[in-house]
């Protein structure tokens, strides 16, 4: 069957064919099934249903680990966030094909999920699951090493305010002055070999896995398997913003709320120095770094394409227009997550760049990820905001759906009927 064949232009590893097999024979077996039944488009897509409701139990798992402390959660609100996010348009509309998504979201949240609550051993077999499906997965393998250090990191810190706090220092409360003494604390932390062994004795399995990783890249030449010419690795910093532009547009009840647009006015009054400082560098990325793949051009069945020629081809200068947008979406992101410690947030941010500014094609897959681990960790919403997230993403799916089973289209050289999708 389907299995024995490979397909040079595929270019993730074979994870959820290895599993696909790896479900699909026994049950054939048990089920006395013939070859045709077991490789039939159903029973793959039937293993992506799978993934989905482990998906959805995984999100409300993580949403109840991460979330402990707050007592004025009711039940019913992590059920409904978990809910909305198992619903989550890009992610949700792959459980329907036979895309790596849905398996590559439940590896890498389950492995997350071990690592919170300390199964480390676990989580790096997990994140190796992972990694399977997508290799760009290792750097949520990274991110979960990351929180135990962070944690770490974060209990130490809190040892060294205390003994300033004893000591009396007066100290200038400046975000500036604070940035430097978190990262000289950093350095110094990290200098030591006593807390480098103590590190090293909690991540040494994500250590081992990492250490693959580069064995993998090294050999394979690249981190790509089958069609290179498609996928090469670039600085594609524009990446970040239209990452940032993403999440805005799909959790708008965090973000972009009235009130938050005025404390962003606020922040700008304040700090205009900084502010301009990030608009020169932003203008710099988008002019020096902005990069359009040739999918994204030739390609007219996916959404990405649209907004590119929609927004982004109007005009040359639309680009540099939407920095201020950024700006805010940026501050807005960042605003949300002021309840994580420094040291997660400087962790999940490198992560972040490491998961988005290397990849050449606008995708938006390869934002679903970095949403949800975002959307997981921050605060929960009145129940109005949360409702109004949800009816927003069933509206999406809806719209989504409608387009991919009716607007079909014809290519002029191909006789297949071609479909919209994201």
């Amino acid at each position: 069957g389907v299995a024995l064949q490979w397909d040079p232009m595929i270019t993730t590893l074979p994870g959820l064919y290895l599993l696909s097999v790896g479900v699909a024979k026994p049950a054939a077996w048990l089920l006395g099934w013939t070859g045709s039944v077991v490789c039939s488009v159903g029973m793959l897509r039937f293993i992506n249903l799978l993934f989905s409701a482990g998906n959805f139990y995984l999100l409300y798992l993580l949403l109840f680990k991460i979330h402990q402390k707050n007592k004025a959660v009711s039940g019913f609100q992590r059920i409904l966030s978990a809910l909305t996010l198992a619903v989550f348009p890009t992610l949700y509309f792959f459980t329907f094909l036979y895309y790596t998504d849905p398996g590559s979201v439940f590896f890498t949240l389950f492995s997350y999920l071990m690592c919170l609550y300390g199964n480390y051993k676990t989580s790096a077999l997990l994140g190796f699951c992972g990694f399977m499906f997508r290799q760009t997965n290792i750097v949520w393998t990274v991110f979960c090493a990351g929180n135990v250090i962070a944690e770490k990191l974060n209990e130490a810190w809190k040892i060294e305010l205390q003994k300033k706090k004893d000591e009396k220092m007066s100290s200038r409360k400046g975000s500036f002055s604070d940035l430097t003494r978190t990262l000289q604390f950093l350095v110094e932390y990290l200098l030591s070999p006593k807390n480098l062994i103590t590190l090293t004795a909690l991540t040494w399995p994500y250590i081992i896995l990492v250490t693959l990783f580069f064995v993998f890249v090294f050999v394979n030449g690249g981190i790509v398997v089958g069609d290179r010419s498609s996928h090469e690795a670039c600085l594609h910093f524009p990446q970040l913003f239209y990452f940032l532009s993403f999440t805005v547009f799909f959790s708008f009840p965090h973000l972009l709320t009235p009130t938050k647009i005025r404390k962003f006015l606020v922040s700008l009054r304040k700090h205009p120095v900084q502010y301009s400082l990030i608009t020169v560098i932003s203008l710099f990325l988008i002019w020096k770094f902005t990069y359009v793949h040739k999918y994204l051009l030739a390609d007219n069945r996916h959404y990405t394409f649209y907004v590119w020629r929609k927004v982004f081809q109007r005009h040359e200068l639309v680009k540099y227009l939407l920095v201020p947008f950024y700006l805010f979406a940026g501050w807005s992101f960042a605003d949300a997550l002021k309840s994580k410690s420094v040291f997660w947030i400087l962790m999940y941010f490198v992560c972040l760049l490491a998961v988005t500014v290397p990849q050449k094609l606008l995708e938006f897959r390869y934002f679903i990820l970095p949403f949800l681990i975002y959307r997981l960790n921050i605060p929960f919403l009145s129940l109005y905001r949360q409702l109004l997230e949800l009816a927003f993403y069933i509206l999406v799916n809806a719209v989504t759906f409608y387009l991919f089973l009716n607007r079909t289209f014809q290519w002029e050289n191909s006789d297949e009927v071609q479909r919209f999708m994201w």
